[in-house]
């Protein structure tokens, strides 16, 4: 833990209690003038005293996690990003709000996103109305991004969900034999489900249930780990219909799509945690450096399920390395993203095209490893691969994606691909952003955009940004 200067949130924290400042400093066994330094951030809030301030007042120390602050300091730079032409505020100045008054923080994200919702149902009702302030490049988003949303919001881990797998992985490993088959049985037996394999091999097709027939038909080309992920995912929905639905409801999405959406979704968790219990998962991923092919091995799964369940594991108690969790396509599309600690993935900026995640692309099947450093300073350890399947024949298409999964470099030691990597060598990390249009690095080679949060200044240096720049230009 760096020097950390947190005296607003102190002071709130006594003010919340009613206590004054010999009554907190006398319940930490401290000296009042040393908590009245702390208070005017003359002194910074150590690890001992953190610790103290959880058993004595039973604060939860997520409250004053560097990580909560970056996720703060990142979604502020999104809506910012947002208002093009208005004031530029500095970073320091965003990580002066986020440590000091994360609730204002917390408050002005909140309106900016009532600011958007508000602005959407104008332009809905401008273009109703036919008044010409329809604007249709702004939308109201998709379901797929709220469910997004709902399960970084968790951290990826839904403690509830990934309880209840372990126990019933348990289950099924003291009968022995393959999990499908348990799997398979328990369908049977407890809900009268009936398991027939189809020659269709469409994508949307890998799972269908008939509630009325209680058939569940699943696609015949589907290897043993992803129809046991099939299978498994279909008992969670006749199992854990109440759990799930408990966590849906508490998200109040208010559109059901995203409701439905985020029940699919539980539900792919909750067979992800049966696939790969958390206990004899994270002791393997320990055990084996976090190497992802021997994990995949062992559990007889994909690179892209190991590197899923990688990002989940962060059970109060007992968490793994946090990682953060990306899939895109050769377009750069992102279709799968997952963040267990304070990676923020910018909504407005897109990515960066120095991410080793596009690198991947030009060495199909080998995995590559970067040290990138964002615009605030931090640095990351990511590897990346990409992965094909989906083909059904000879010229037929298959689907391609580049699998990125990254660590604060502070946990990089833990991991098998630092090895032979200089981590304390500042100039090995390559400079990277969460996008063009939310990046400050001037100097970028590969700049497609002028950063919306400064004016541009428009000169013949910015001539790479005209509609005709050419290359040697």
């Amino acid at each position: 833990m760096s020097k950390t200067f947190m005296g607003v949130r102190l002071r709130k924290l006594r003010a919340e209690r009613g206590m004054t400042q010999v009554a907190l400093a006398q319940a930490l066994g401290l000296s009042p003038s040393y908590l009245n330094q702390m208070e005017q951030n003359q002194r910074p809030l150590t690890v001992a005293v953190l610790l103290k301030i959880s058993r004595t007042l039973g604060v939860d120390v997520q409250q004053f996690s560097e990580d909560e602050e970056a996720r703060l300091v990142s979604s502020m730079r999104d809506a910012l990003a947002d208002n093009p032409g208005g004031e530029t505020v500095a970073l320091p100045e965003l990580r002066e709000v986020a440590s000091q008054m994360p609730a204002v923080a917390r408050a002005l994200l909140a309106l900016h996103r009532r600011h958007q919702e508000a602005m959407e149902r104008l332009e809905i009702m401008g273009a109703e109305l036919g008044d010409g302030r329809g604007d249709f490049s702004r939308t109201r988003p998709m379901p797929f991004e709220v469910v997004r949303d709902f399960f970084f919001s968790h951290q990826n881990h839904f403690d509830p969900l990934d309880t209840a797998a372990e126990k019933l992985a348990a289950e099924a490993r003291g009968h022995g034999g393959p999990l499908s088959e348990w799997l398979l049985q328990r369908l049977m037996k407890q809900h009268g489900v009936r398991v027939v394999p189809t020659d269709d091999d469409a994508v949307d097709s890998q799972r269908r249930y008939d509630p009325t027939s209680r058939v569940l038909r699943l696609s015949g080309s589907l290897e043993p780990g992803q129809q046991a992920f099939q299978l498994a995912t279909q008992l969670a929905l006749l199992e854990q219909t109440a759990l799930i639905e408990s966590l849906v409801e508490s998200a109040r999405f208010g559109d059901v799509p995203a409701h439905a959406l985020a029940r699919i979704g539980l539900a792919n968790y909750f067979a992800g945690a049966m696939l790969l219990p958390y206990g004899l998962f994270l002791n393997a991923a320990e055990t084996l450096r976090y190497d992802i092919d021997l994990l995949a091995r062992r559990f007889g799964v994909g690179f892209e399920t190991i590197c899923h369940r990688l990002s989940t594991l962060q059970r109060p108690g007992a968490p793994g390395v946090p990682f953060f969790f990306i899939r895109v396509d050769r377009a750069g599309n992102i279709s799968k993203r997952q963040s267990a600690t304070h990676f923020h993935f910018s909504k407005t900026g897109g990515t960066c095209p120095l991410w080793n995640v596009y690198e991947a692309f030009a060495q199909p099947g080998r995995i590559l490893r970067q040290l990138a450093r964002m615009p605030d300073g931090r640095t990351y350890l990511w590897v990346a691969r990409t992965v094909s399947h989906g083909q059904r024949g000879f010229a037929s298409p298959s689907k391609t994606f580049s699998i990125g999964l990254g660590c604060d470099i502070r946990h990089a030691s833990r991991l098998i691909y630092a090895k032979g990597l200089d981590l304390a060598d500042q100039e090995v990390p390559t400079p990277i952003g969460m996008g063009c249009k939310v990046c400050e690095r001037d100097a970028c080679p590969q700049r497609a955009f002028p950063f919306i949060g400064r004016p541009l200044d428009v000169n013949e240096n910015e001539s790479r940004f005209t509609p005709y720049a050419v290359a040697d230009a």
